[in-house]
């Protein structure tokens, strides 16, 4: 009996939906800022394969190639991703500080 290969990983898909929802859930409020700054890192890894995505097989004659479109398309949700991380672990270790009288 052969398991289809789509099923298979479409299993895998969901049950690291699962297995992400209750790691993130359970997560104390302390952890959070540093788990946004990892996510920021991984994020800047995203977008150098986006950058690498984006200039794949771009010719002189034709640059609106399916690879170039995507490419872009991350460059720019990659980013967004980065520049609103940090401003949100910015914000939250203002929490933390104590405030002058």
């Amino acid at each position: 009996m052969e398991i289809d290969p789509f099923i298979f990983r479409l299993s895998i898909f969901i049950l690291s939906i699962f297995v992400g929802y209750y790691v993130v859930w359970s997560v104390t409020p302390s952890l959070h800022t540093p788990l946004m700054s990892v996510t920021n890192a991984i994020s800047s890894v995203i977008i150098v394969g986006a950058i690498i995505a984006a200039l794949s097989g771009s010719s002189a004659g034709n640059i609106f190639q399916i690879s170039n479109i995507f490419g872009f398309l991350a460059i720019i949700l990659a980013a967004v991703n980065i520049f609103g991380g940090f401003l949100v672990t910015q914000r939250m270790l203002q929490m933390y500080k104590k405030k002058k009288k």
